[in-house]
């Protein structure tokens, strides 16, 4: 699977961008998507992600303002992000594995990444 991310970019606090990861090379149908960021000086962390039947799962730090989505006739996978705030600043990694549940708890065991899109969000 090759996945590439778009989106990214410069924001104000308080301010909404839509992140978007196009899939190609298998079925999207048949994985989990999900979404990882790595912010400066900092390890990488779970954002979200959506299972192949649209069950979701979210970081404490994200829920109720970040809303993934997929469109699996477009093969893309969807973060978008509202009331962001500067420590939401970081380089946005897409992810996808076929299994969906505590193994994206740690970006460690998925196997498929894209090559990141950053996001800058000003105070």
């Amino acid at each position: 699977v090759q996945l590439v991310e778009s989106g990214g970019g410069l924001v104000q606090a308080g301010g909404s961008l839509r992140l978007a990861c196009e899939a190609s090379g298998r079925t999207l149908s048949d994985y989990a998507l999900g979404w990882f960021r790595q912010g400066p000086g900092e390890e990488g962390e779970f954002v979200a992600v959506i299972g192949w039947s649209g069950g979701t799962m979210y970081a404490n730090l994200v829920k109720g303002r970040f809303t993934i989505s997929r469109d699996d006739a477009k093969n893309t996978v969807y973060l978008q992000m509202n009331s962001l705030k500067p420590e939401d600043t970081a380089v946005y990694f897409c992810a996808a594995d076929t299994a969906y549940g505590t193994n994206w708890r740690y970006s460690d065991g998925i196997p498929y990444w894209g090559k990141g899109t950053l996001v800058t969000v000003s105070s």
